[in-house]
């Protein structure tokens, strides 16, 4: 079968979306912690992610955190553009799924991180040409700053503006609907931190 209005195989999709949610699902730093005897939820900030890993548990155990969340996204828009090739949506739905995927993981009781380097790792596939801008500009504000938190935020939020250098204006916006999942989980984080701080 078909979606008429869109021309796109609803096998794709499902395909898409199962695939990247069980790849997002996949939670390393959990997985890189426990060998530790640790949850990286019970530490820091509490987000399973590179930062809180490198911040809490130290750069040897952050670095496969963040390999592994990259390529979870990467495989994700892999297998998005494997199934179907000519609608570059798909490859969009599955790194959709895997940042959903890895803020709710099936595999570690739905409590996952931001979904960052998922998200970079699906655009390194997707938009490669937009990525070199993007890690362009994450180099030189890294060399200015001599900080990579900031030329961090500034390669990952600015990557839409890379993204309109070389992509046509309806891909922006599918990057910046990825790029909502990402705020809604900065927020959640907030209303966390601040109802902890208010018990």
């Amino acid at each position: 079968m078909v979606v008429a209005a869109a021309g796109v195989s609803i096998g794709a999709v499902t395909v898409a979306i199962v695939a990247g949610y069980l790849l997002g699902s996949i939670p390393i730093a959990v997985i890189v912690a426990g060998r530790r005897w640790l949850d990286p939820r019970d530490l820091g900030d509490g987000n399973p992610g590179y930062w809180n890993v490198k911040e809490q548990i130290g750069h040897d155990a952050a670095i496969p955190v963040f390999l592994g969340d990259t390529v979870k996204g990467a495989l994700a828009g892999g297998v998005g553009i494997a199934v179907d090739g000519s609608a570059w949506g798909i490859a969009y739905v599955a790194v959709a799924a895997a940042m959903i995927g890895h803020a709710y993981p099936l595999f570690a009781r739905f409590r996952g991180g931001r979904s960052i380097l998922a998200f970079a790792g699906g655009m390194a596939v997707v938009s490669p040409f937009a990525v070199a801008i993007a890690i362009g500009a994450l180099l030189v504000v890294w060399a200015g700053t001599r900080s990579f938190a900031i030329a961090a935020r500034v390669g990952v939020f600015g990557f839409p503006l890379a993204q309109l250098l070389v992509e046509p204006k309806e891909r922006v916006a599918a990057t910046g609907v990825l790029m909502c999942i990402i705020g809604i989980r900065f927020g959640q984080a907030a209303l966390r931190e601040r109802r902890h701080t208010r018990s």
